[in-house]
């Protein structure tokens, strides 16, 4: 009786594997799965299995090189999210999407880190590296998000006290690190005295938190606009729509950023990587 080919021994969880070569994050990768989308060795793939980067890997029937993906560096970018963008590839309603404007990468995807809301604008982050971008979104990680947050109404100090403590929202408590005060002109748009801005920090990527803690005290957030992630900061001179490469020192940077809870940096993008809105 012939025997069966000689695997590797150095099998990986599928999940794991592709998204170490920038196919995709784990999620994504998972989901591919779960829709029969991925087939290794000519076999439907089924969550739990197991490969390595020599066999053949399919996705929507089209051969995944690995050893290729793996041949080429990772990379990484912000992109200044405007309102009325989904954080999405395709969008049933046919609104743009943030991956609309991208370069695109040397291989593999980019892979959205964490999302922002269609009325949210700011700082989003993508990268190439499947590892990186479940490092960075996983709970554990507890990386400082903060965002700029124009409300209606003003607050009273016991009402700021009660974020700083927590509130319970209906997915479990919930609170702010820090709230700061900052000025009307720092948010477009926000010279009208009934309204209040802030500056705050936290630490989840939970949906729509930042607009619902404030929601549980009783204040609509008017607008909201996301500063920093971890060590990236927004570039105050980039426009809507607009996005700059990270250089290799803030990749690194974000690779350590779950462990140091991600406080800002500096040198944040290449030298002559500033790029102006690619139109659709």
């Amino acid at each position: 009786m012939e025997s069966p080919p000689k695997r590797s021994a150095r099998m990986t969880r599928l999940q794991k594997l592709l998204a170490s070569a920038g196919i995709g994050s784990r999620r994504q990768v998972e989901q591919w799965i779960r829709e029969g989308r991925l087939t290794v060795g000519g076999r439907l793939a089924h969550l739990g299995d197991r490969a390595g980067a020599g066999e053949e890997i399919r996705l929507d029937g089209r051969r995944l090189d690995l050893e290729l993906a793996q041949r080429e560096p990772e990379q990484a970018l912000l992109y200044y999210k405007p309102i009325g963008e989904v954080t999405t590839r395709r969008d049933p309603q046919g609104r743009p999407t943030v991956f609309d404007r991208l370069p695109v990468p040397r291989r593999g995807r980019w892979i959205v880190v964490g999302r922002l809301d269609v009325n949210t604008a700011g700082l989003l982050l993508f990268t190439t590296d499947g590892e990186l971008a479940h490092r960075l979104m996983h709970p554990s990680s507890r990386i400082e998000r903060e965002y700029l947050v124009r409300l209606r109404g003003r607050p009273q100090p016991q009402t700021i006290r009660q974020l700083l403590r927590g509130v319970e929202l209906e997915d479990g408590p919930a609170a702010f690190d820090r709230i700061e005060p900052s000025s009307a002109q720092a948010m477009p748009r926000s010279d009208d005295v009934r309204n209040a801005v802030f500056r705050v920090v936290l630490r989840e990527g939970r949906n729509r938190e930042v607009r619902r803690l404030w929601e549980a005290v009783g204040h609509e957030v008017s607008r909201l606009l996301r500063l920093r992630y971890g060590p990236i900061e927004l570039p105050r001179d980039l426009k809507p729509g607009g996005w700059r490469y990270l250089n290799e020192s803030l990749i690194r940077a974000l690779a350590e950023a779950g462990a140091s809870g991600g406080r800002p940096g500096r040198d944040l993008v290449e030298d002559g990587a500033n790029s102006a809105p690619k139109t659709h």
